[in-house]
């Protein structure tokens, strides 16, 4: 009953230098994995924050706090808290609180709690219902592309054979498909 208990033995633990590689089964080769590109997490600043200066960065960034300075990122979300005093560019924008400044973006959203004083540049611009912008709305200008090859002359049209006028029926009743001999 109060047998002592003999511990295990520690497993024999051999170096992989000693370990000899087994054999595999003849198969098709498997290709080499290619490293695939994780998005990266959204880099997110919480209401009670206020930061004064620039914020720069190609990530996405959720803001719900104050920012006295410009913000230059990839995706930026601006929850309904947000409240940036500066200028806003990025691929995507959309925005719950309040900007006041220039925005300027591919795609821009505006949501029913957003309030936006300044000029918005975009591709896209949606707003919902009950959002505020006081601004002026500014589509991209895509550049004209460049002559990639001379312009051919275009071939002068040649004139056309002017049609014989029908002779008119004396009742002064005028035909409603004229009518060739053929």
């Amino acid at each position: 009953m109060f047998a002592k208990k003999t511990a295990p033995s520690a497993p024999a633990f051999t170096p992989l230098a000693q370990i000899e590689p087994t054999p595999q089964l003849a198969m098709a080769p498997t290709p080499t994995p290619t490293p695939t590109l994780r998005p990266k997490p959204a880099s997110m600043i919480a209401q009670g924050v206020a930061i004064k200066g620039d914020v720069l960065g190609d990530g996405e960034l959720h803001l719900d706090c104050v920012i006295q300075g410009d913000i230059r990122v990839g995706k930026l979300v601006l929850g309904p808290n947000a409240r940036v005093e500066g200028t806003l560019y990025a691929q995507v924008i959309e925005i719950h609180g309040r900007v006041t400044g220039a925005v300027s973006a591919k795609q821009v959203r505006l949501y029913g709690t957003a309030v936006v004083d300044g000029d918005i540049t975009h591709e896209q611009l949606a707003m919902e219902t009950g959002a505020q912008f006081q601004g002026r709305s500014l589509k991209f200008q895509r550049p004209a592309p460049a002559a990639a090859a001379p312009v051919a002359p275009q071939p002068q049209p040649q004139p056309q054979p002017q049609p014989q006028p029908q002779p008119q029926p004396a009742s002064g009743h005028t035909p409603a498909m004229a009518v060739y001999p053929g």
